[in-house]
């Protein structure tokens, strides 16, 4: 990985994964396509955004995602959020809508989700990279391995966390996490194609505040990112 800049919570859980095999193939499957002139997001300096924006300690949330966006000045790092000036994509909206809907919070005009992160929801998702225009080109590559590591840390040494699973692939990656340590809520993915069967409704920030009690979210976004 270039230039790795981890917060230091975070290496003490994972950092031995960087030295491990499926880790060292991954570096050279991205250096390779950066030799090759291939557009990579998010940016190098982003990679592990979600990391170094929610030390380990502080996270009281999970949301788990699955890919970066693919498309310019959008992904920075935390799922589901997009930098400041692109347009609110589809899935966010139907968040958004929900959140209203649950806890009467205002729909902010833009994606940038980096509040709920100073506050302790670790945005993540399960590939860290994508290429320009191809969704999912990254999967199978080692980064699944890498985030799974994540989750098996949080499972394991933190207790008293919400673990936000939408749709299967989430559901899947967090199948093995122990509901007796933490609250698990579960609703299918909230894209446009998904989100009314049962995202819609699922009223998971309310729950999730009344299991943190005290240290409960605030879940509103500043009106300008």
């Amino acid at each position: 990985m270039p230039d790795i800049q981890l917060n230091a919570s975070w290496l003490s859980k994972i950092g031995s994964e960087f030295e491990k095999t499926y880790m060292q193939d991954l570096r050279l499957f991205l250096k390779d396509k950066k030799r090759h002139g291939i557009e990579i997001y998010p940016s190098n300096d982003n990679w592990f955004a979600a990391l170094n924006a929610t030390a380990f300690d502080d996270v009281k949330v999970v949301i788990l995602g699955q890919d970066p966006y693919h498309g310019a000045g959008q992904a920075h790092g935390l799922c589901f959020s997009v930098l400041p000036g692109s347009p609110v994509p589809p899935s966010l909206r139907n968040i958004y809508k929900e959140l209203h809907a649950d806890l009467g919070i205002d729909i902010p005009s833009h994606g940038y989700l980096q509040r709920w992160a100073d506050q302790g929801v670790l945005l993540l998702n399960s590939v860290l990279t994508v290429e320009d225009g191809q969704a999912g080109a990254h999967q199978g590559r080692g980064w699944e391995q890498f985030t799974g590591e994540i989750i098996s840390a949080l499972d394991r040494d933190r207790s008293g966390l919400v673990f936000m699973l939408w749709g299967s692939h989430a559901q899947k990656k967090g199948a093995k996490i122990n509901r007796d340590k933490h609250l698990v809520l579960k609703a299918p993915h909230p894209s446009p194609l998904s989100a009314y069967r049962g995202f819609l409704g699922c009223r998971h920030f309310s729950q999730a505040n009344a299991y943190l009690g005290q240290r409960a979210v605030d879940w509103t976004l500043p009106v300008e990112p």
